[in-house]
């Protein structure tokens, strides 16, 4: 199918980013190599103050491209990017990608194109194949497609096409932004997924289509690993106390996961039938986990799967820790501790 450029919507693509200067290349050439028609869409790299070589990179390719512009992240946080870079953004659609993935020739295209054939979708988007070349890398990679790891999350297990509750590298109308407001610039971590619960709250739907892909390249470390799913949990229940919604079963379960082990190690030193309750949960988890890995090694190889027992427990338990130290900073010592977002780096 043939579209005309002079009726394809201007594209805004928002690449917010810090210290990503081994990705930054093939993140931008991916993009500018998109079979979307060139004077319809954008390039605005929103950089936190880069000190590794991003900001060079950036300045390289919008000497040769134009459609390339580097703008400052002051505060350098992700939400306050996404924002700055919206306000510069020209593009009816506006769309983003992470510093540390690549897109599909036919990303942008099949992004708006399901915009177009799905009016009652404020949002488009696709799945994420996570992409790994180091041992640590690919046991994360495995991981993130295993519901073991990720629950229900289509946009990153894929083979799915309809509606969802969040997505990755979404594309939204620009008038979304003036209906439901911006990225919320007290989220540290999970503002994206803040942002589409209040869509759906307005009424609006998100949609997945698997001809929308592109690429994501995952930590490498397994403390940087548990960091990030650790401000998952934190995070996520800020996002529940804004909004007084109920969280959905993929989001709670670390939570009821790690409370669950606190209360058994805890009555099996006071009332013996506990210590039988301990050793069941602790053997159906260690089964789950190995039917999880089982699943990584038929899609990575022997080693990636064995070290993914260990990248799973990460998961769960970084982001249950996370979720309940949450509930005492947030719900009873009402934020009174909390650094300001400004002081949470973008980092790697």
């Amino acid at each position: 199918m043939t579209h005309a450029s002079d009726v394809d919507p201007f594209v805004s693509v928002i690449v917010p980013v810090r210290n990503e200067a081994d990705f930054m290349e093939r993140c931008l050439q991916s993009i500018l190599d998109s079979d979307y028609p060139n004077d319809r869409m954008e390039v605005i790299v929103v950089d936190g103050m880069s000190d590794d070589g991003t900001r060079s990179i950036v300045d390289d390719f919008s000497s040769r491209d134009p459609r390339v512009r580097l703008i400052d992240n002051p505060k350098r946080t992700t939400p306050y990017a996404m924002n700055n870079g919206i306000r510069a953004a020209k593009g009816e659609i506006i769309t983003r990608v992470d510093g540390h993935a690549t897109v599909d020739r036919e990303f942008l295209r099949a992004s708006v194109d399901a915009l177009k054939v799905h009016p009652e979708s404020w949002c488009a988007g696709g799945a994420v194949e996570t992409m790994n070349s180091t041992l640590v890398g690919r046991a994360i990679a495995g991981e993130m497609t295993s519901p073991v790891g990720v629950g229900n999350a289509m946009f990153r297990l894929g083979g799915y096409e309809g509606y969802v509750d969040t997505i990755a590298f979404g594309s939204y109308w620009r008038w979304v932004f003036d209906r439901i407001g911006m990225f919320d610039e007290e989220l540290v971590r999970n503002q994206d997924d803040e942002l589409n619960l209040r869509l759906i709250l307005a009424g609006g739907k998100i949609y997945l289509t698997p001809k929308v892909r592109s690429q994501y390249f995952p930590r490498t470390s397994l403390r940087k690993l548990a960091r990030q799913y650790y401000q998952y949990g934190f995070w996520r229940i800020r996002t529940i106390q804004k909004h007084r919604q109920p969280a959905t079963i993929r989001q709670i379960a670390p939570l009821v996961f790690v409370l669950i082990w606190i209360a058994l190690l805890i009555g099996a030193v006071f009332w013996r039938p506990a210590l039988w309750g301990l050793a069941l949960f602790a053997g159906t988890y260690i089964l789950a986990l190995l039917a999880g890995s089982l699943g990584v090694m038929r899609r990575c190889g022997f080693l990636p799967g064995a070290l993914a027992l260990i990248v799973f427990a990460i998961l769960h338990f970084g982001y249950g820790i996370g979720s309940l130290v949450g509930i005492f900073a947030f719900v009873l010592l009402r934020g009174k501790t909390l650094r300001k977002p400004e002081e949470h780096a973008m980092s790697r």
